[in-house]
């Protein structure tokens, strides 16, 4: 599957549009936000986003280098940082907006490695399962028509946990699509109303390239400062930090 071949992807800058839904501690209405963002990916493991937010233009960002990862996000009602080090992480957690999760839409690191893996058919899908022991915990769907990814299934106890959906392919190299339109649920127990939903529909996806300055700028992770929760991540934990 050409997506999970990260090593033959160039870096990306993109520029978009996101719908965001999510839910503020205490509050049963979701909180519904839509802002521009930028993106800028080199991959395998790099990623920085940043969301503009009522003219703030780092409102919401979000990265991953080969060590660690983090989401920020300003809006008061909320005003939370998360972080962690992906040693010490067992599954994608419950971010609100995941760089893994966002890392394999884009079609890098789908597939680590041909163990744990089998085939099926379901309708026009060609399903790929990875198992950890008799567990399965995530399911990839692939388009009979095209062999482009359209579903990715992240499994908890056999119920989803997040579903990614992809659509509107662009092709940016030969050989190599990415989504324009990509939607991640964060699903509740019974998978309704109150899963968080975000949603980008990107309008510029280009190839650039990153100098060791630019590098080091994007996908360093920034200290929490301003923030009215910092939370650390080990595990499946969520550890709130003191200030």
């Amino acid at each position: 599957i050409q997506r999970s071949r990260s090593e033959d992807i160039a870096p990306l800058r993109v520029n978009g549009q996101c719908h965001l839904q999510y839910y503020v501690e205490d509050n049963n209405k979701p909180r519904v936000e839509n802002f521009l963002v930028k993106l800028w990916v080199n991959p395998p493991t790099e990623i920085y986003l940043q969301g503009d937010v009522a003219f703030d233009a780092k409102a919401i960002t979000l990265g991953s280098n080969e060590d660690e990862f983090w989401l920020s996000m300003k809006p008061k009602e909320i005003s939370s940082y998360w972080w962690g080090k992906w040693p010490d992480k067992t599954s994608f957690g419950k971010l609100t907006v995941s760089p893994e999760l966002l890392l394999e839409a884009l079609g890098i690191t789908a597939i680590d490695s041909e163990e744990n893996w089998s085939l099926s058919k379901e309708g026009d899908f060609d399903v790929l399962t990875k198992q950890e022991g008799q567990a399965e915990i995530k399911k990839i769907y692939i388009s009979n028509c095209d062999y482009l990814i359209r579903k990715i299934e992240y499994l908890d106890e056999g119920r989803p946990a997040a579903v990614t959906e992809l659509d509107e392919y662009e092709e940016v190299l030969k050989g190599f699509f990415v989504p324009g339109v990509i939607k991640i649920t964060n699903c509740t127990d019974d998978g309704g109303k109150d899963s968080e939903r975000i949603t980008f529909n990107l309008k510029s996806i280009k190839t650039t390239s990153f100098t060791e300055v630019q590098r080091k700028v994007l996908f360093s992770r920034p200290q929490p400062q301003g923030f009215k929760h910092i939370y650390k991540i080990v595990g499946d934990s969520i550890v709130e930090q003191p200030q």
